[in-house]
């Protein structure tokens, strides 16, 4: 009978020595963060709000930047064999958030213009390389373009970069925290101080759930813009390359 009753007491003592099991729910450790900490997690919760954003932004632009590329390349295919160069511009300058639209567009509109001062009798144009002024257009229009293509991409590599560093920032200042708990209270061990290192540990993780997903769309969203400049350099080469066949045709006395 007695050894019944001493494990009993004995359960009760350690269970009035064994300290309380701290929550390591989100809640919980977002009450128990210092100020420091909650001021990290905030500034890593407006990097992903940007981040986000600048993806959402850059793939509804290029996915419209794309279909009205491909709806001007379509159409250049009808008017440029009936030399409707005049239709082609003013479709370019519809379709403008399309990035061949806006090069090839400039670049057709600039070959107009040349040969057009180059058929006016007694003009000092006569001369003119035509498709000089071609290529001088494509390379102003196209710089234009990608650059406008890449509006973004920097920040996106920013957060991509400096968000692991913010969060392990809040992450040392929370285990220094720790630390000077336990020598004020005098404890050791780790059990003392895990819940203090787990509160820590978390703005490293938010870190790193922000840079990831920002580093693997940088270099997608990087890849898509380098595809779309190759498509700009190819489209400009060849309609170049057009223009210079139809030019002694246009310029014959019966056109």
């Amino acid at each position: 009978m007695a050894f019944p009753v001493a494990n009993a007491v004995s359960s009760l003592v350690l269970l009035a020595e064994t300290p309380p099991v701290a929550s390591f729910d989100l809640v919980s450790m977002w009450h128990s963060m210092g100020s420091f900490a909650r001021f990290i997690a905030g500034v890593l919760a407006l990097m992903s709000i940007y981040s986000l954003g600048v993806m959402a932004e850059r793939l509804f632009t290029y996915a419209r930047a794309s279909a009205a590329s491909r709806r001007y390349a379509e159409e250049l295919r009808r008017l440029l064999p009936a030399r409707q160069y005049r239709a082609a511009v003013d479709l370019a300058r519809q379709l403008k958030q399309g990035h061949l639209a806006r090069v090839l567009g400039l670049a057709i509109e600039e070959y107009e213009r040349g040969m057009s001062a180059r058929r006016r009798e007694g003009s000092e144009l006569q001369g003119l390389d035509v498709f000089a002024a071609m290529n001088r257009a494509v390379d102003r229009s196209s710089l234009r373009a990608v650059a406008d293509l890449r509006r973004g991409l920097g920040g996106l590599a920013t957060v991509g970069s400096t968000a692991p560093f913010v969060g392990l920032l809040g992450t040392v200042a929370g285990i220094i925290t720790a630390f000077e708990a336990m020598a004020a209270t005098g404890s050791g061990g780790l059990g003392s101080v895990s819940a203090g290192i787990a509160e820590a540990l978390i703005t490293t993780a938010f870190g790193l759930l922000v840079a990831i997903p920002a580093v693997m769309m940088f270099n997608y969203l990087t890849n898509r813009v380098e595809d779309m400049a190759v498509d700009i350099s190819d489209s400009a080469n060849e309609l170049v390359d057009y223009f210079m066949k139809e030019a002694p045709g246009e310029l014959s006395p019966d056109t």
